[in-house]
């Protein structure tokens, strides 16, 4: 199995320089990972020093729980496709989903996913089980490629691979045909495995090259 091309390689520290995302960029053309994921400030740097390999620019949105109003999203989104973005990572509005606000979720995410391909971050830490399967099933009804299942400041940072997994197969099942990505705080190789073997065909770490090095 070649783990390196199941990665976006992450860099979202908001201290950040463009030196270091510069390295980012280097790690993933030298391992061969799938992605970079970057913050919106970084899209047009991130595409042109992966210009000319197959590695994706993946820009997240709106973290940690995607509470922006429609327009501030949408207005991110399009710069980032405008700056070269080939992956969108947008959090869902997580109180609008606890909250069961349904069709509103829906209908804020509708034209991202029209604009760019997209992976929908479901915050799957905030939620139950019964809130990650309505989540995926929005993300499929959406028109995303893929459901992730966290970012940065999600309470799943803080949890074992194990509930990790249980929520990725929640994830696969709910939402099929989708990608499923796994992220927050997956750092060895071991629990890339296990998020890999629970369905996961992407996986989001700033650890990539601690893990392919073994």
């Amino acid at each position: 199995m070649n783990i390196a091309k199941y990665i976006d390689h992450t860099n979202i520290k908001k201290e950040a320089t463009s030196k270091d995302i510069i390295k980012t960029c280097a790690e993933a053309k030298k391992y061969g990972f799938r992605g970079v994921c970057i913050n919106p400030k970084w899209v047009k740097l991130v595409s042109k020093e992966l210009e000319g390999t197959d590695i994706k620019t993946v820009v997240l949105i709106d973290p940690p729980m995607g509470l922006s109003s429609h327009a501030q999203r949408m207005k991110w989104c399009q710069k980032a496709k405008k700056d070269g973005a080939d992956d969108l990572d947008i959090v869902m509005n997580i109180i609008d989903l606890k909250y069961e606000r349904y069709g509103k979720v829906l209908k804020d995410l509708k034209p991202v996913c029209k604009m760019q391909p997209t992976k929908v971050i479901i915050g799957s830490g905030f939620l139950t089980d019964d809130e990650v399967k309505k989540a995926s099933e929005i993300v499929k009804k959406a028109g995303a490629f893929c459901v992730k299942t966290a970012t940065s400041k999600d309470p799943l940072e803080e949890r074992e691979i194990d509930e990790k997994v249980r929520h990725l197969k929640i994830m696969r099942k709910a939402a099929p045909g989708l990608l499923v990505k796994a992220s927050g705080n997956i750092k060895n190789k071991k629990e890339v495995e296990k998020a890999i073997k629970a369905g996961a065909n992407i996986v989001g770490t700033s650890s990539g090259v601690k893990i392919v090095k073994g």
